[in-house]
C-alpha cells in the first residue's frame, strides 16, 4: 500500500526549514554533550594539572642539552625559545589531539552499533564533529586556569608577545589544526570498515603522527631534507606550526602560504572522510538487534 501525499502539501514548508530544522538539531546534541562533558570538569583539571610535571623534567632536559652544546641556538632556537616552543606545543595539541576518535569509530564499525547513524536522521561525522567541539570547549575552559598559572610562572622563556596580526594568524591555525586532527582522525577510523582489526595499525599511525607533528622537538632540529618532507605533509599543523606562528618563527608571505597550506589539507581530509565513509557505507553489514 502506497500513500500519496496531497499535493498542496509538499509546498507547505519552504525550503530551507529542513536545513533549519538539521541545525537545531546538531545544536541541541552540541548543548546535551556540552552538560554531560561538564560533569567530568574535575577529571580535567586533574589530568591537565598532572600532565604539566613532565614539564620541569623538559625544562631541565634541554637545559643541559644547550649547555652541553656549547652553543646559544640551535638550528635558530635559543635555549629560552626551545622551552617556550615546547609550551606552546601543548596549546596546539589541545586543539588537534582526539584521543579515543579513530579507535571509537573503527570499534563502532566492527561491533555493528554504527547501524544507530543508518537507522536515525544523524550524519556520523557531523555528530562526531559537534560531539567533539563540545568536549573541547569544555576542556579549554576547565584548564584555563592552570593554563594560565603555568605561563605566567614560565612568561620569562617567551621574548616577546606577538603582533596583533600575528596573533589572528595563530588563532586561525589553531581553528585549523583542530579541523585538520579531527578529519584525519575520522579518515584512520574509517580504515575499520576494510580491516577487522586496527589496533595496531592505529598505535602505529598516532606514535608516527606524535613524532612528525613536532611535539617532541622542533621540526627544524632535523636534517634539510626530513625538514622540508615533514612541512610537505599535514602532521605539522597539528603543533609545529601554530606553535612557531606564536613565536615569530613564520612570518609575512610564508605565513600566508603556511595558513593557506593548513587550510588546503583541511579541506582534503573534508572531502577524503566523506569519500571513505560513503565507500565504507556500500560495504557495511551489520546483524543483530
Amino acid at each position: 500500500m502506497s500513500i500519496t501525499m496531497p499535493p498542496e502539501a509538499s509546498s507547505t514548508h519552504p525550503p530551507s526549514r529542513p536545513l533549519a530544522a538539521g541545525a537545531r538539531k546538531y545544536f541541541k546534541i552540541f548543548r546535551v554533550t556540552l552538560i554531560e562533558r561538564m560533569t567530568y570538569r574535575s577529571d580535567f583539571f586533574l589530568a591537565t594539572c598532572l600532565r604539566f610535571l613532565p614539564m620541569l623534567t623538559t625544562i631541565l632536559l634541554w637545559g643541559a642539552i644547550f649547555k652541553g652544546s656549547g652553543q646559544d641556538r640551535l638550528a635558530g632556537f635559543s635555549s629560552n625559545e626551545m622551552i617556550a616552543y615546547l609550551l606552546m606545543v601543548q596549546i596546539s595539541r589541545m586543539f588537534s589531539s582526539m584521543p579515543g576518535l579513530a579507535g571509537g569509530i573503527a570499534r563502532e564499525i566492527r561491533d555493528g552499533s554504527l547501524k544507530k547513524y543508518l537507522i536515525q536522521p544523524l550524519d556520523m561525522i557531523h555528530y562526531l564533529l559537534v560531539y567533539r567541539i563540545a568536549h573541547k570547549i569544555t576542556y579549554i575552559t576547565t584548564t584555563f586556569l592552570p593554563h594560565a598559572l603555568l605561563f605566567y610562572l614560565c612568561w620569562d622563556y617567551f621574548d616577546r608577545f606577538p603582533d596583533p596580526l600575528t596573533f589572528v594568524a595563530y588563532l586561525i591555525s589553531l581553528v585549523l589544526a583542530f579541523v585538520v586532527g579531527f578529519y584525519f582522525e575520522v579518515c584512520v577510523g574509517m580504515v575499520g570498515f576494510w580491516f577487522l582489526e586496527v589496533t595496531s595499525l592505529l598505535y602505529i599511525v598516532m606514535t608516527v603522527n606524535f613524532f612528525l607533528s613536532g611535539h617532541m622537538f622542533p621540526l627544524d632540529l632535523l636534517p634539510p631534507f626530513w625538514v622540508a618532507l615533514m612541512k610537505a605533509l599535514p602532521f605539522q599543523y597539528l603543533a609545529y606550526f601554530p606553535a612557531v606562528v606564536f613565536l615569530g618563527k613564520v612570518e609575512g608571505l610564508g605565513l600566508v602560504l603556511g595558513l593557506a597550506g593548513e587550510a588546503a589539507w583541511a579541506l582534503v581530509f573534508i572531502l577524503l572522510s566523506r569519500w571513505l565513509y560513503r565507500g565504507g557505507l556500500r560495504r557495511y553489514s551489520a546483524f543483530g538487534g
